[in-house]
């Protein structure tokens, strides 16, 4: 039978509430609740650590959905911002965050990114009407 990994369950636990989890190769990426509000956290499962990601997480960002590549560098996030859910792209390597528009417009739910970290897919609500894109990163 399949069997926890207890020592990371009680780590995780101790971190606080932790919801969406997205697990890619040796990364898991999440959304937890830390300190009274939830950020996005990225665990290196081989040595079973977080990894800091400056410039990811904002005091007055409400995460909504991550993703992880398999190398740990790309994370795909949807946020609510300032009254407003926004797609973006953090690259880890050089701790940037860019968004990614939706075109035509809509509001994003869910983001998924490929393994290889070159294209995600989002669901997004248009006019009320659920639609998932694909969309190609460089």
């Amino acid at each position: 039978m399949p069997q926890p990994i207890v020592p990371l369950n009680s780590r995780l636990e101790a971190i606080g509430a932790n919801r969406d989890p997205a697990l890619s190769g040796r990364w898991l990426a999440l959304i937890s609740g830390r300190g009274g509000r939830e950020q996005v956290l990225l665990l290196d499962l081989e040595r079973q650590q977080p990894i800091d990601l400056p410039g990811l997480n904002r005091a007055d960002a409400q995460p909504v959905s991550v993703s992880v590549d398999a190398a740990g560098e790309r994370i795909a996030l949807v946020r609510q911002l300032e009254g407003r859910t926004e797609l973006v792209l953090y690259r880890r390597s050089v701790q940037s965050l860019q968004p990614i528009p939706m075109v035509p417009s809509g509001v994003a739910r869910q983001v998924q990114l490929q393994t290889d970290g070159r294209q995600l897919a989002v669901q997004v609500s248009r006019g009320g009407i659920w639609q998932v894109d694909l969309v190609q990163i460089p």
